[in-house]
């Protein structure tokens, strides 16, 4: 099938499949004309990658997870899963930094409501 089919099938542009295979992420054969040309195994290639980048993890992190997948050995798996927990724990850590931030915007918004109602509350009358 061709590179419009793939990605249709996919649920991704055209351009995605074309960066994949640059990035070296995804191989096709080549018509005589030029053509990029998949199987059906390419397309579920690249959901898989797409679940890869929805979690978070760039193209490089991606091809050293790769071998895993394409040639599984002991040696493989456990680089990747080595590569995977680091992975876990930058997104661990990054995951403590957004909550982080969000307490101190919650502190300042909690901040600024307190500070509304006491400067601009309507004057009680008697």
């Amino acid at each position: 099938m061709r590179i419009g089919e793939v990605a249709s099938r996919a649920g991704v542009s055209v351009r995605s499949v074309r960066y994949y295979e640059d990035q070296g992420l995804l191989t096709s054969t080549r018509s005589a004309s030029g053509q990029r040309h998949y199987t059906d195994a390419e397309v579920e290639r690249v959901r898989f990658l797409q679940r890869l980048y929805a979690a978070g993890l760039s193209s490089r992190t991606i091809a050293e997870l790769l071998p895993c997948v394409d040639a599984p050995s002991e040696d493989n798996s456990d680089a990747a899963l080595e590569r995977m927990a680091q992975e876990r724990d930058r997104l661990s850590a990054h995951i403590a930094d957004l909550m982080s931030t969000r307490d101190a915007l919650n502190a300042l918004m909690a901040s600024a409501r307190e500070d509304r109602k006491t400067r601009w509350a309507p004057a009680t009358r008697h």
